[in-house]
C-alpha cells in the first residue's frame, strides 16, 4: 500500500506507517538536520528507513505529479507550533501553518485515506472556528479557497455546502484526542488525530479501543508487586504509598482484574541503559550527559515509576521541568536523547544528527512510533478489509 508522508518531523509516524505495512512514494521535510537523520540512518540500512524517497524542502513547493501511482493514504503532522501550548498561539495567523497543504494533498493525490496529528492545542476553545475550518476542508477538499476569500468566507461557504450536500462530502472524517500512554507508550502524551475514509468506498471505521491502563499498573505496583519483581527491587528501594493513593489501592484490590495492560513507565523504558553521568564513555548512540537540569514549580521532571511526562520541543531550546528525570532520591537531570527516543518508542539502531537541542525539539514535536503504529494498523487493516471484500463482490457479479 503506497503512501506520501508529510511534514514527517522526527520520522515517528512515518515509522510507525510503515510498521503498519504502508510504502512510501515520498517523505517531506523541510529540517535540515531531520533529514540528515534519515540519509544516516539510511546510509547505514536501518529497518524501515532505508528506502525512503526523501524530498528535502517546503511542502509548498512538492510536486504531487512527481509521484506517480495510486496513494492509498497521505499521512503528516502539519508543523504543531501554531496551535501549541508552548507556542505563540496565533494559529491560522500564523504563517507555520500548514494545513492547507495538508488539504491540497489530499485534494491532488485522492487517496483512499487520509491520517493528520496535531498537538491537543488544536482542540483549544479559542480555535474552535479554525478546527472546524480545518474539517470542513479534509470533508471537501475540492472546494477550494478562492482568491481573496478570508478564511472565515471560505469557511462559511463550507458550511453552507456541507449543510445542503451532506450526501456529497469527498471524505467522512473523524477525530479524537489520544492519549499515548494508553496505548503502550511510556508517556502521558496526547495528540490529536484526523483520520478520513474516501466517502466512495462506504467503509464503516472507529479508533481502536483503549489498551493500557493506569490503574492496572497501580495493580501491578501495590496489589501483586509483580512491577517491583520485575525491577528485582528489594523493598526498602520501592516508593513509599501515599495516604491519598492508599485509598485508591483499597478500591482495586476489590475490583475483579481486568484485561487492560498496565500503563508502562520510565523505568521499564530505560531501565537497562547505564547512567549518562555515572558513565559518560558509554558507547550507546545519543546517550550523553547533559548538565544544567533545574527545578521550578511545575516543572519537577518525570518519576521513574510513572509514564513520563510529555516530552516538549521548547520554543527556545529545551524546557527544563518536561525534559528532565526525576530520581528517587529526589535529583534531576536531563533525559539523554537515547532515553527520549525511547519515551517515543523509537528503536535503538535509529540514531539522531545535529545538536542535543535541535534533537530534543525534534523529538519534542514528533508522534510516539508505537501510537502512530497503532493507529495506521488500523487504517491499513480496514483499507485491506474493504479492498477483499470489493473483489469478492467483482467475482460474484462476473
Amino acid at each position: 500500500m503506497r503512501s506520501v508522508e508529510l511534514f514527517a518531523g522526527a520520522g515517528g509516524l512515518a515509522m510507525g506507517m510503515g510498521r503498519a505495512g504502508f510504502d512510501h512514494a515520498a517523505v517531506v521535510e523541510w529540517n535540515h538536520d531531520a533529514c540528515e537523520t534519515f540519509r544516516f540512518n539510511q546510509r547505514n540500512h536501518t529497518e524501515g528507513v532505508e528506502q525512503w524517497p526523501l524530498y528535502e524542502g517546503d511542502a509548498r513547493d512538492f510536486d504531487y505529479g512527481t509521484v506517480g501511482g495510486d496513494v492509498m493514504v497521505v499521512s503528516g503532522g502539519p508543523p504543531c507550533q501554531p496551535f501549541s501550548l508552548g507556542g505563540k498561539h496565533r494559529g491560522h495567523m500564523d504563517e507555520r501553518d500548514m494545513f492547507p497543504q495538508a488539504v491540497r494533498a489530499v485534494r491532488e493525490l485522492q487517496p483512499k485515506a487520509f491520517i493528520f496529528e496535531n498537538v491537543k492545542g488544536l482542540l483549544r476553545q479559542s480555535f474552535t472556528s479554525y478546527f472546524e475550518y480545518i474539517h470542513l476542508q479534509l470533508s471537501h477538499p475540492d472546494l477550494t479557497r478562492r482568491k481573496d476569500e478570508t478564511w472565515e468566507k471560505h469557511r462559511a461557504r463550507l458550511e453552507r455546502y456541507h449543510t445542503s450536500n451532506q450526501a456529497s462530502a469527498s471524505y467522512n472524517v473523524v477525530y479524537r484526542l489520544l492519549n499515548a500512554a494508553n496505548h503502550g507508550v511510556p508517556q502521558r502524551r496526547e495528540r490529536v488525530f484526523l483520520v478520513g475514509f474516501r466517502s466512495d468506498l462506504g467503509i464503516k471505521w472507529s479508533f481502536p479501543e483503549v489498551t493500557h491502563g493506569e490503574d492496572s499498573l497501580l495493580r501491578d505496583q501495590w496489589v501483586t508487586g509483580e512491577y517491583w519483581d520485575r525491577h528485582r527491587l528489594a523493598k526498602r528501594a520501592r516508593p513509599v504509598m501515599s495516604p491519598r493513593l492508599a485509598t485508591r489501592i483499597a478500591r482495586l484490590r476489590e475490583e475483579p482484574v481486568g484485561i487492560i495492560q498496565p500503563w508502562a513507565t520510565v523505568r521499564d523504558a530505560i531501565s537497562d541503559l547505564p547512567d549518562p553521568e555515572k558513565y559518560p564513555r558509554n558507547k550507546i548512540p545519543n546517550h550523553v550527559f547533559n548538565p544544567g537540569a533545574r527545578s521550578y514549580p511545575g516543572h519537577t521532571g518525570s518519576p521513574l515509576d510513572e509514564p513520563a511526562k510529555t516530552l516538549k520541543a521548547g520554543d527556545h531550546g529545551v524546557p527544563g521541568g518536561e525534559n528532565m528525570l526525576l530520581r528517587p532520591d529526589g535529583s534531576i537531570r536531563y533525559f539523554t536523547v537515547r532515553e527520549a527516543a525511547r519515551l517515543q518508542t523509537f528503536p535503538d539502531d535509529f540514531v539522531f544528527q545535529g545538536s542535543w537541542s535541535e534533537t530534543m525539539r525534534q523529538l519534542g514535536n514528533a508522534v510516539p512510533v508505537r501510537l502512530a503504529e497503532v493507529v495506521s494498523a488500523s487504517v491499513a487493516n480496514t483499507l485491506r478489509a474493504a479492498g477483499h471484500a470489493r473483489a469478492a463482490k467483482r467475482v460474484r457479479g462476473g
